[in-house]
């Protein structure tokens, strides 16, 4: 069942989605050549603490960090360790913040240092998958129709669709309805009302789709080797549009 958001709660949550752009913000300064996954967990945590947040993550069925911190091959929930970042590595940083009752879910791929073209366009696509995305959530569309347009936008370009991690409604718990493929036919699926809330959040490969999971049970990575990248924001549907609610400022 989706619960519908009233403009009251979605103003809550939007105030969690500020705190949560604002890590990501902060993060841009701290991730470069040297610096530690763990490292990055640790200030995120003490970022949020801070100023009254908590990072959501930590402890859900188990996961004992703040972030995942997938870094090249990783598609996602990647563990924070003491693993160095280097000059030329890619890394996602996912995280969910909650402020009083309410949470925001947001993920951004960056780059460590110089990396390669093929890195760099791989990133460029897949934030431009989240926003091809974005442009179709509105009122009276369907969840295909914004499956479609990731998928057609990905593959256009010569790269693949996770298909195993889809987005999700999000409220006052982490995972709500709807879920939210990032694949699918137009015209297809629920169709979108005022009120809903949930993450868009393409994960897009240079190679084959297939993915598979660590020994620890989380850690997904692409079957391939090849690298991956996700960008995602926790959006609400209003009558004038989609609100992002993560948006950073100058995404």
């Amino acid at each position: 069942m989706v619960i519908i958001k009233t403009k009251q709660q979605i103003e809550k949550m939007h105030e969690a989605g500020k705190m949560l752009a604002s890590v990501h913000r902060a993060l841009r300064e701290e991730i470069k050549p040297g610096v530690s996954t763990l490292y990055l967990d640790q200030f995120v945590e003490d970022f949020l603490v801070q100023r009254g947040a908590y990072p959501e993550q930590k402890g859900y069925e188990g996961f004992p960090y703040s972030i995942c911190a997938s870094v090249n091959d990783e598609v996602c929930h990647g563990f924070p360790s003491k693993r160095i970042l280097e000059n030329g590595d890619i890394i996602t940083v996912d995280m969910v913040v909650r402020i009083g009752d309410w949470l925001a879910d947001s993920a951004w791929s960056y780059e460590v240092g110089e990396v390669s073209k093929e890195a760099s366009d791989l990133l460029k696509v897949t934030k431009e998958c989240l926003y091809k995305g974005i442009e179709q959530a509105k009122i009276g569309n369907r969840l295909g129709d914004i499956g479609h347009a990731i998928q057609s936008y990905a593959e256009g370009k010569g790269y693949s669709v996770v298909r195993e991690f889809i987005g999700h409604g999000i409220g006052q718990d982490m995972h709500e309805d709807p879920q939210v493929l990032h694949y699918g036919k137009p015209g297809r699926g629920l169709r979108l009302e005022e009120g809903m809330v949930f993450t868009i959040e393409p994960m897009i490969n240079i190679g084959d789709y297939p993915i598979k999971i660590d020994e620890n049970g989380w850690t997904v990575r692409t079957k391939d080797g090849s690298l991956s990248a996700q960008y995602e924001h926790t959006l609400a549907i209003t009558k004038d549009g989609p609100l992002i609610l993560t948006d950073q400022g100058d995404d």
